[in-house]
């Protein structure tokens, strides 16, 4: 069943327009009638009827509210070191499906890019982050941020529980001994080097700040692998990914 994001929404019915409009008539051919899923950007879902298209809107009838949603019981913020150019496009893309809550880009101390003001995609990430959203029938868009520095990003974190930094020279402390720590987490955010990796410096302020360094195994993974692989982890052990034991 397709799915919808509209903010042009009431008691009785959605509006799509635009792009989504277009793509709703003439790509996928959608006729009144049809049973599709909306969001009304705020993290509810209905199910609804196509009851009219005309040239520029779908008027679509709200049936009923859904009374779940598919997003995870655990709420993930993903800080990305800025990578090369053509990265972060796949990372908003995946990361929204693994079910992040918020990506903040991270100006750390081997980033190539240095000024934020060289970051001018943020528009289209977030049409990444909507576009993901709908194929993964999400109940909730991430929130993409404007790139924010190292030491920004160290009083960000306390926004969440716990902090997670997957770092290349941890050998024995990883997600199987976190779990063990701290059983249960509502809250995390999740810290990945850029392509050059942290420094010595930024992984001793981690560790003083009460970040959880862990390992991600002997392999090297590359920036975005490991980002991926984190949040898997989490969604796995602390989220919805496991299914129920």
């Amino acid at each position: 069943m397709h799915k919808f994001f509209t903010d042009e929404i009431d008691e009785l019915f959605a509006y799509i327009s635009g792009d989504d409009h277009k793509h709703l008539s003439r790509v996928l051919r959608l006729r009144e009638g049809d049973t599709v899923l909306v969001n009304n950007l705020l993290g509810t879902d209905y199910l609804g009827i196509i009851e009219h298209i005309d040239k520029n809107t779908t008027r679509i009838e709200l049936k009923n509210k859904m009374l779940e949603n598919n997003e995870s019981t655990v709420e993930i913020t993903l800080y990305q070191g800025m990578p090369k150019a053509g990265k972060m496009d796949l990372i908003v893309q995946k990361s929204t499906e693994l079910g992040v809550s918020r990506i903040v880009p991270v100006l750390t101390e081997r980033v190539v890019v240095k000024n934020s003001t060289e970051f001018k995609k943020l528009d289209r990430l977030k049409r990444i982050a909507v576009e993901a959203a709908k194929q993964s029938k999400r109940s909730v868009i991430p929130v993409i941020e404007e790139p924010i520095s190292f030491q920004d990003m160290l009083k960000d974190m306390k926004k969440s529980q716990i902090l997670i930094v997957p770092y290349e020279n941890q050998e024995n402390y990883g997600f199987a001994l976190l779990k063990k720590e701290l059983a249960e987490i509502r809250s995390c955010g999740i810290l990945i080097g850029p392509e050059g990796g942290f420094s010595d410096e930024e992984i001793r302020i981690l560790e003083g700040r009460g970040a959880k360094i862990v390992t991600l195994g002997k392999r090297i993974l590359r920036t975005e692998t490991a980002g991926f692989t984190a949040i898997a982890l989490t969604q796995l052990l602390y989220g919805d990914m496991g299914g129920k034991i």
